[in-house]
C-alpha cells in the first residue's frame, strides 16, 4: 500500500478508535446521561483527537511497519496514548477546573487496547494470510543463546519463510525447561532424535556461532539420526557486514565435519612479498591455482600473470579477477604449456616476476598410471622448465605445489612429484632464487577429488563407490591449501618442503557417509559399494618420510621437511632417456628413483 493511502487509512482508523474510547468510557460510567449533550465531553473528545494525532506523529506511529511490530512499537503506543490523555487532563483543569478521573482512566485503557490491537492484529492477520499457502515446517533451534533467540525472532518476523520455531535444544543445564520467547528448552544435544520425533520436527537449525568443528560434528551425528533437514546459521561477521540475513541458513558442508578447526595462517606477514610485486601463477585456471590468485589479490600485487594451458579456465579466472581488481591490479592472462621450454623462458623474460607459484601439474593418480610418460613430461619436465626459467631470470621465490603422495610413493603421480621436489632442491643449492615445495593432502572440492564424484553418484541415486573400508586420507579445504602456499613464500629460505599440520586422517567411507546424509538421504537409500584399491593407490598417506621429519614447527601448524638430495646422476638419466623407456620401464624407474632405491633404478633397463 502507498504511503499516502496508508497514512489516510491509519488516521481515520485512529480517529474512530479515539472517539469510541472516550464515548464508551462515559457510557459505561454514566449509562443514563445524555452524553452527546455534555459540553465537557465534546471539548475532551476534540482535545483527545487532536493530541492523539500530534503524539502519534511525534512517536511515528503512522510510519512503522506493523507487520514486524514488537515490544518497541507497543511502548511507542503507550507513550502516545498516555501523553494524549495527560493533555486532556490539563485542558479539563484549565477550562472546567475539574478532572473526570475515572472516565479518563478507562479511556486510556480502551485507547491502548484498541490502538495496539488494531496494529498487532494486522501483523497476525498478515502472517496467517501469507503462511496460509505455505506448508509450515516445525523447526528445532539448537542453541538457546543470543544467536538462537536472534534466529527465532527473525523466523517469526519473516512471513516469507515456512519455518516455525517450536523448541530449543541447549546443553546449558540452567536453561533446561525454561521458556525463551515463548519457546521451551526441551533438552540437550543427546535428546535431539527424541525431540525431533516428539515435536514432529521437519527442520533443524544449528545456531551456535562459537561451536568448534569437533563439537559441530558431535551435534551433526545426532541430527542425522533423524529425518529432519539440518542447516546452520551464517557467521555473525557476515550478518553484521550485511552479506546475509540471520535467517539465510546454509547447508552443513563436508568441510564443516573435518573434526578440526580450519587452519588460519598469518597471511598479513606476506604483504611485503606480494604488495606491488609481479606474481606469476602456473596452472592459474585450476582449483588450487585460481584460489591462490584470489588470495594474492587481497594484497594488491602490481601485476598478476595467470599462466595456464586451458583456454576456458584461464578466461574464467581472468574475467572474475578483473571484475573485482582491474582498477588497481594489472592482470595478464597467458596461454602457455609448461612443457614448452622456449615459451616458458619467453614469458619469464618478458614479465620478470618476483614470485612464482607453480600449481600446474597432472594429479589424477589412476589416470597417470595409464599415462606415465605424460606424467613425467608435465610434472618433471614442466617443473624443470619453469624452475630453471625462474633461476635464469632471477625470480625472488619459487613455490611448487607438491603432494602427500610424494612420500614413499607407490604410483607414478606421487613419484613424479617427488622427483620434481628433488629438482628444485638441487637448484636451491646454488641459486639466488628461493626454491621451496609445499605438500598437502587431498583438497576438498578440487577437480579430481572424491567430493564431486560422490555428489554425482548421489544425484544419480547411488551407490557411492569407495575403494576400501579402511582407506584414509588427509583432507583440507581449497582456501587452506592456497593460504599455505602463499604463506610459504614468506617463510622460504631455499630447499625446504613445507607441510601443513592437517590433524588426523579421515576415513573415505566416513566422508561418503557424511555427504550422503548432508544430501538428505540415508546410507541405506543410496548405498556404499567397495570397488577395491585402484592402480597406484596406497591405503594410508603420509606427509613426511622418516628421514624428512623435523620435530618443531617453523610456523604455527606448518612443519619443514629436511632436504634429502640423492641420485643426481639418475635424475639426469631420466631427463635424457625417458623417451627410450617403455611405459612399464618408465613407471618402475620413476618409482624407484623417487624412493631412492639406487640399486634398482637401472636394473629395469638393463
Amino acid at each position: 500500500m502507498a504511503y499516502r493511502n496508508r497514512l489516510t487509512l491509519l488516521a481515520l482508523l485512529d480517529s474512530l478508535i479515539v472517539l469510541s474510547a472516550i464515548y464508551v468510557s462515559y457510557l459505561v460510567l454514566h449509562p443514563y446521561l445524555e452524553i452527546f449533550k455534555l459540553t465537557g465531553l465534546l471539548v475532551s473528545s476534540v482535545s483527545l483527537l487532536i493530541s492523539h494525532h500530534i503524539f502519534a506523529s511525534i512517536y511515528k506511529l503512522y510510519k512503522k511497519a506493523w507487520e514486524y511490530a514488537s515490544i518497541g512499537e507497543l511502548i511507542s503506543i503507550v507513550k502516545a496514548v498516555t501523553f494524549s490523555v495527560i493533555t486532556v487532563v490539563i485542558i479539563q483543569v484549565l477550562v472546567f477546573q475539574d478532572v473526570y478521573v475515572r472516565a479518563l482512566a478507562l479511556t486510556w485503557m480502551l485507547h491502548v487496547i484498541l490502538i495496539g490491537g488494531s496494529r498487532f492484529s494486522w501483523r497476525m492477520l498478515r502472517g496467517r494470510l501469507v503462511n496460509k499457502h505455505m506448508e509450515i515446517k516445525n523447526t528445532l533451534v539448537i542453541g538457546a543463546g543470543s544467536a538462537g533467540t536472534m534466529v527465532v525472532r527473525q523466523l517469526r518476523n519473516n512471513h516469507d519463510t515456512a519455518l516455525k520455531p517450536v523448541a530449543f535444544i541447549d546443553d546449558d543445564p540452567k536453561k533446561e525447561k525454561l521458556d525463551i520467547l515463548g519457546i521451551p528448552v526441551v533438552g540437550n544435544s543427546k535428546h535431539i532424535p527424541e525431540m525431533v520425533e516428539k515435536y514432529h520436527i521437519d527442520n533443524i537449525v544449528i545456531a551456535i556461532p562459537s561451536l568448534s568443528k569437533k563439537e559441530l560434528k558431535v551435534i551433526f551425528d545426532e541430527c542425522v539420526k533423524t529425518n529432519a533437514k539440518t542447516q546452520i546459521m551464517p557467521m555473525i561477521e557476515d550478518i553484521m557486514l550485511g552479506k546475509v540475513a540471520v535467517n539465510q541458513f546454509k547447508e552443513v558442508e563436508v568441510e564443516d565435519l573435518l573434526g578440526r578447526e580450519p587452519i588460519e595462517l598469518d597471511i598479513n606477514s606476506i604483504s611485503k612479498y606480494v604488495t606491488g610485486k609481479t606474481i606469476l601463477v602456473t596452472g592459474a585456471g585450476g582449483s588450487i591455482g585460481s584460489e591462490i590468485c584470489r588470495q594474492i589479490c587481497r594484497f594488491s600485487p602490481g601485476t598478476l600473470i595467470l599462466l595456464g594451458h586451458g583456454e576456458n579456465s584461464i578466461y574464467q579466472i581472468d574475467m572474475e579477477l578483473k571484475k573485482l581488481y582491474a582498477d588497481h591490479i594489472e592482470i595478464i592472462p597467458v596461454i602457455a604449456d609448461i612443457q614448452d621450454r622456449e615459451r616458458i623462458f619467453e614469458v619469464m623474460d618478458t614479465h620478470r616476476p618476483d614470485v612464482v607459484y607453480h600449481a600446474a601439474a597432472h594429479k589424477h593418480v589412476p589416470l597417470m598410471e595409464y599415462n606415465p610418460r605424460e606424467s613425467v613430461k608435465n610434472n618433471v619436465f614442466g617443473t624443470k622448465n619453469v624452475a630453471e626459467a625462474a633461476d635464469t631470470f632471477g625470480v625472488g621465490a619459487f613455490v611448487m605445489i607438491s603432494s602427500d603422495k610424494a612420500v614413499n610413493p607407490t604410483n607414478v603421480m606421487g613419484s613424479t612429484k617427488r622427483i620434481a621436489e628433488m629438482i628444485i632442491q638441487q637448484l636451491a643449492k646454488n641459486s639466488t632464487t628461493k626454491f621451496v615445495a609445499v605438500r598437502f593432502g587431498n583438497v576438498l572440492g578440487s577437480r579430481g577429488s572424491v567430493i564431486p564424484l560422490f555428489k554425482k553418484q548421489i544425484q544419480a541415486g547411488g551407490p557411492v563407490t569407495v575403494t576400501h573400508p579402511d582407506m584414509t586420507r588427509y583432507f583440507m579445504t581449497i582456501p587452506e591449501a592456497s593460504r599455505l602456499v602463499v604463506q610459504a613464500s614468506s617463510l622460504a629460505r631455499g630447499g625446504e618442503i613445507f607441510v601443513l599440520d592437517m590433524g588426523e586422517p579421515v576415513k573415505i567411507v566416513d566422508l561418503a557417509t557424511n555427504l550422503i546424509q548432508l544430501s538428505g538421504y540415508t546410507v541405506e537409500e543410496i548405498g556404499i559399494e567397495f570397488s577395491g584399491i585402484r592402480p597406484g593407490e596406497k591405503m594410508y598417506e603420509e606427509l613426511l618420510g622418516e628421514k624428512e621429519v623435523h620435530s618443531e614447527a617453523v610456523f604455527p601448524k606448518i612443519f619443514i621437511g629436511k632436504a634429502v638430495l640423492e641420485q643426481e646422476e639418475e635424475i639426469q638419466y631420466l631427463l635424457n632417456a625417458h623417451d627410450t623407456l617403455s611405459s612399464i620401464e618408465l613407471k618402475e624407474f620413476v618409482i624407484n628413483l623417487a624412493n631412492r632405491r639406487k640399486n634398482n633404478i637401472f636394473s629395469v633397463v638393463k
